[in-house]
């Protein structure tokens, strides 16, 4: 009796299902989550930054006044003295953030550039498939205006058909004398 009392409880209680047409919750990461895309966007206006000629200006004089600060100032005032260690280190940070970053924009151009290759070829085939398509269609009405009347030529065909007309008149013309045709009716 007390193992139908379970098996009822059982029965009567919700049974935990697996919602397919849900999403699953989501579990806790450890590490944090980023969008891909926004730090592509970034990187790629960082590289375009560092292509240019205004960076190579604002760098060129970062490093001269870096280097005249270290040279020319008190001794108490200068934080990187003349093997400039420290200009070395952070010219070769930037350098180790900037190359990556280039790389990642050139590798979102060149997946954009893909993408487009793959919708010109597409186009491209589309334009000939229609070009085909229009060359055959004017093939079939150049056949087809083959066969067809044209003006020139029922006008031959008329004139064809009178002269025909006045040759038979002189053969056979017609006359007074002739009767018409209604009493035979």
């Amino acid at each position: 009796m007390a193992a139908e009392r379970t098996q009822d409880r059982d029965r009567d209680r919700p049974v935990s299902r697996v919602r397919l047409d849900q999403p699953r919750e989501r579990r806790a990461r450890l590490l944090p989550e980023y969008d891909p895309e926004a730090f592509g966007r970034i990187s790629e206006r960082i590289a375009r930054f560092l292509g240019t000629g205004r960076f190579l200006v604002w760098m060129t004089l970062t490093i001269i006044v870096w280097v005249a600060w270290n040279i020319f100032a008190p001794s108490s005032l200068k934080f990187d003295e003349y093997p400039f260690i420290f200009l070395t280190l952070a010219l070769s940070l930037q350098a180790s953030y900037a190359a990556p970053l280039i790389l990642l924009a050139q590798n979102r151009q060149d997946d954009r550039d893909r993408v487009n290759l793959e919708q010109d070829r597409k186009q491209n085939e589309r334009s000939i498939a229609d070009t085909e398509y229009l060359t055959r269609e004017i093939a079939a009405l150049r056949m087809g205006l083959g066969e067809v009347a044209t003006r020139d030529w029922i006008r031959s065909e008329l004139q064809d058909l009178v002269r025909e007309l006045e040759e038979r008149r002189d053969l056979f013309p017609y006359g007074e004398d002739r009767g018409s045709d209604v009493p035979d009716r």
